[in-house]
């Protein structure tokens, strides 16, 4: 594959964004109508997530390069990236809704620990019966993701020092100090002192090329994870005002927002777990998602919080009490799928289950 062809989507996202810019006030959703701005998210979508998969493929070559857990963590911390940048411009753009941070961040959780675990696991259990993973490395992510949530999206309801689901200026400080310095811990534990631990067990090797991409210099693919990167950020705020007209436009529930942001943040992420736990390498399915779900709450909670105070921006974080429900049925079904050294498909049908009953209540109005 030559190197045109292969970078050939981070050329395509910035052409769009020129077009877009060339447009100007043309292609204001307000002005064009439902209709064609449904039409112009979707060339935006299209277009963030052909970039999204570069990203991916980039991180997976350092991944092949730098071996496990260094190169899922720069997938992960690249898909947080895009993460922010996307809550970020939407938050900035139009009248956000306060919650909308919020319901991503959910989402992410949601579509992470019940979508992506609940295909990985049905899949692999299918494929190879029983799966192995390091079972301490599972521990430990869950170990801080509890914690995490639990701090962000649940205290925030239950406490009466804000209204709402808002949280206090000593809360908030409180988050944004906890999450950077836990996640640091974890990230130290991760990278220097444990690391044997989210490596994949009774395997040889994860290396070699991974599904016909070459494999080039650090230098080369950290230079084609950023390019790839700079395009889905600067398109970023025009998929934010296409999200809120159209979901506006077609009378659809608000936290839809959040997941459509969040799926197409994961989906390039989910589908290298995919194929992770095809090949039987469950580990590094562990790491992408369990890791995903992570860094979502200990960087994104953070990130957002500072935006909100710089921008002025209300935000809300406390989910309301049915889905608190769910969260901690989520997080009592992980504790119990990853509290033995083997997998089976039963636990995969278990979250998947979960998944479908987070989406019913998105839709859910009454």
């Amino acid at each position: 594959m030559s190197i045109f062809r292969s970078e050939f989507p981070s050329l395509a996202g910035f052409l769009v964004f020129a077009a877009f810019v060339a447009a100007g006030d043309l292609l204001n959703p307000s002005a064009i109508g439902v209709g064609p701005s449904l039409a112009l998210l979707a060339v935006i979508f299209l277009t963030v997530m052909w970039c999204a998969f570069s990203v991916v493929r980039h991180a997976e070559c350092l991944a092949t390069i730098l071996g496990e857990p260094f190169g899922t963590l720069i997938l992960t911390l690249a898909v947080v990236g895009i993460e922010v940048a996307l809550i970020v411009a939407i938050m900035v753009s139009g009248e956000a809704a306060p919650t909308m941070a919020r319901d991503t961040m959910f989402s992410v959780i949601m579509i992470v620990l019940n979508g992506l675990i609940g295909l990985c696991l049905l899949a692999g259990g299918l494929k190879h019966k029983n799966q192995t993973y390091n079972l301490q490395g599972a521990n430990a992510f869950l170990a801080v993701l509890v914690p995490l949530a639990v701090f962000a999206l649940v205290l925030p309801r239950v406490t009466h020092s804000a209204p709402g689901g808002e949280l206090s200026p000593l809360q908030a400080s409180f988050e944004v100090v906890m999450s950077v310095l836990l996640y640091g811990v974890f990230l130290a534990m991760q990278t220097v002192t444990h690391s044997d631990i989210f490596r994949q067990p009774d395997a040889g090797e994860e290396g070699g090329a991974q599904h016909g991409a070459v494999v080039r210099s650090i230098p080369f693919h950290v230079a084609g994870l950023l390019g790839a990167l700079v395009p889905i950020i600067l398109l970023s705020k025009k998929l934010a005002l296409y999200v809120e007209f159209g979901i506006a436009g077609i009378g659809a529930p608000l936290a839809l927002s959040g997941f459509i942001v969040a799926a197409l943040v994961l989906m390039p992420e989910g589908m290298s777990g995919f194929r992770a736990a095809l090949e039987n390498k469950l580990q590094r399915a562990v790491n992408i998602c369990l890791g995903a779900a992570v860094s979502t709450i200990g960087l994104t909670v953070p990130a957002v919080l500072v935006v909100s105070w710089v921008t002025g921006h209300r935000i809300e974080l406390g989910l309301d009490y049915a889905e608190i429900v769910l969260l901690a049925l989520t997080l009592v079904v992980s504790l119990i799928t990853f509290g033995t050294r083997t997998t089976s498909y039963l636990q995969g049908a278990v979250h998947l289950t979960l998944f479908a009953a987070y989406v019913m209540m998105i839709f859910d109005l009454s």
